[in-house]
């Protein structure tokens, strides 16, 4: 059951991480114009020559795609700092980046400085590389089987509401305007510091406390109070299985996971559906609603509030895929998702070819853009995360996310580089490759990626190990190695066979 202090730990944790990223995607939308203006404005004080156009359109793109790179960064920052300082701790150490990244940003107008900005979106991205990462293995690991698909949705719901928030707050009557935009930027800070005063109260992740940490005695205390009951001994057990299972091998570093065959089929798909969730256009999408909505005869004056509709559809996708991850499964949604993407994308291609001869097809390319973020939102979006963290073991999961989220920060980073010249070269045929990509990840998932709700994580590793086509250590094997009376051990022996 969902106990008060699993339930607040994902909060503060979701919120104090995944939060911002999603207000840090979409935070330097709105008010673009006017830090282009204090761009054009800086440089003029100091050189005396207005900047020029390229130069402007440069230092916009380099704004703009930092965060992507400092994503990438962060990512590969993961497996070293989640196995040296905890789950909990590297959350921690991580506020850090952004509440700095925070102050920089908010005070660049006060400092007359563009430059500023710029580093503190790498440093931004470094953030949030590390904390879209670290929040699913910290909830995922500290979730009990029937909640882990539930738990590891919030992250993604957070991200979300975090997009939501930038959007609500970057409109023009709010912050996002000339006097407004350095405090829309520094805002960030203030859920890290939440979390920096918050997260100490609650306990580091059982499974790497005893795994990683060999301490059974704070393993067992953590889990009861997040169990919020005192017999632990089966998933301590458990534990113990998953640790057996893997003291043959040791620590994954990246370099082994590329070249342990055990692992094969797990790696390449999540390598696949990380690099699926983003190849699949949704930056796109977002991207290009603001002129299907304008091309639709939508006001400019209302756009913005068009795009926070959309947001908002986003955040309630997203949260009813919490509650049904765990009915319906990991697989559904994926499939589900996806298809709804493909077909948004082919039938948008149609609808922005016709829009100009046939009155009523703008209104369908909104049909198809609010289609496709549904879809996102239900699948595509939050599941790949949680997969990572099941079909993984203890000491590969590190090394495993750490793969995925640089699979998943390039591909971000590919797609908003590569976009716009895709849109001037294609134009609306760019939704064809959007569809063909989500096509390809919807086959690879149906038929390789198993159903993995409501399995340990031991289960999902034998399921993976027939079609690696290996030897898992079974528990029979195990007897001699837990260090609990003969009783439990019988009936912990019965139950996980």
């Amino acid at each position: 059951k969902m106990t008060l202090p699993l339930a607040l730990v994902a909060l503060i944790s979701a919120f104090g991480s995944s939060f911002q990223y999603g207000y840090n995607v979409s935070v330097i939308n709105s008010p673009a114009p006017y830090m282009q203006d204090f761009y054009n404005k800086t440089y003029l004080d100091r050189t005396g020559v207005p900047m020029d156009a390229s130069f402007q359109t440069l230092l916009w793109s380099l704004t703009v795609s930092m965060f992507p790179l400092g994503g990438l960064f962060g990512s590969l920052m993961v497996w070293p700092m989640v196995n040296n300082c905890g789950r909990k701790g590297t959350l921690l150490i991580n506020n850090l980046f952004s509440i700095a990244a925070a102050i920089l940003m908010g005070t660049s107008e006060l400092a007359k400085t563009f430059e500023v900005i710029i580093v503190s979106r790498v440093v931004m991205g470094i953030f949030a590389g590390l904390a879209s990462n670290v929040v699913p293995m910290f909830l995922g690991e500290m979730s009990p089987k029937n909640l882990r698909g539930a738990i590891g949705v919030v992250p993604q719901l957070f991200i979300t509401i975090g997009i939501l928030s930038a959007q609500i707050l970057g409109l023009h009557s709010i912050l996002g305007n000339a006097k407004g935009w350095p405090v829309l930027l520094g805002l960030t800070g203030i859920p890290s510091l939440l979390q920096l005063l918050t997260l100490p109260f609650f306990p580091e992740s059982p499974r790497y406390l005893l795994i990683q940490k060999g301490n059974e005695e704070q393993a067992r205390r953590a889990l009861q109070r997040l169990r919020g009951r005192e017999d632990v001994d089966d998933e301590i057990q458990e534990m113990y299985q998953e640790d057996r299972s893997e003291k043959e091998e040791g620590q994954f570093s990246v370099l082994k996971l590329f070249t342990y065959k055990g692992l094969r089929w797990q790696l390449i798909s999540i390598i696949v559906m990380m690099a699926g969730q983003q190849l699949s256009g949704v930056n796109g999408v977002f991207y290009y609603a603001d002129r299907i909505f304008e091309s639709a005869g939508v006001a400019s004056s209302s756009i913005q509030y068009v795009t926070v509709s959309i947001g908002a559809i986003n955040v309630v996708m997203t949260l009813l895929a919490v509650f049904i991850v765990e009915s319906l499964g990991r697989r559904i949604l994926l499939l589900a998702g996806f298809v709804m993407c493909s077909a948004a994308c082919a039938i948008l291609t149609l609808a922005l070819n016709l829009q100009n001869t046939v009155s009523w097809m703008s209104y369908l390319s909104i049909v198809c853009v609010i289609t496709y973020i549904i879809g996102h939102a239900i699948g595509p979006s939050p599941i790949p995360a949680v997969m990572i963290t099941e079909m993984f073991l203890q000491s590969s999961r590190p090394a495993a996310f750490m793969v995925g989220g640089s699979v998943h920060w390039l591909s971000n980073f590919t797609v908003g580089l590569v976009f716009l010249y895709m849109e001037a070269g294609l134009g609306p045929y760019s939704f064809l490759i959007f569809c063909a990509i989500c096509v390809t990840t919807m086959l690879y998932i149906f038929f390789v990626v198993p159903e993995t709700k409501n399995k340990t994580f031991m289960e999902i590793n034998r399921i993976m190990a027939k079609r690696n086509k290996v030897e898992v250590q079974e528990s029979k094997e195990l007897k001699d190695s837990y260090p609990l009376g003969k009783q439990e051990e019988k009936k912990a022996l019965s139950s996980s066979e």
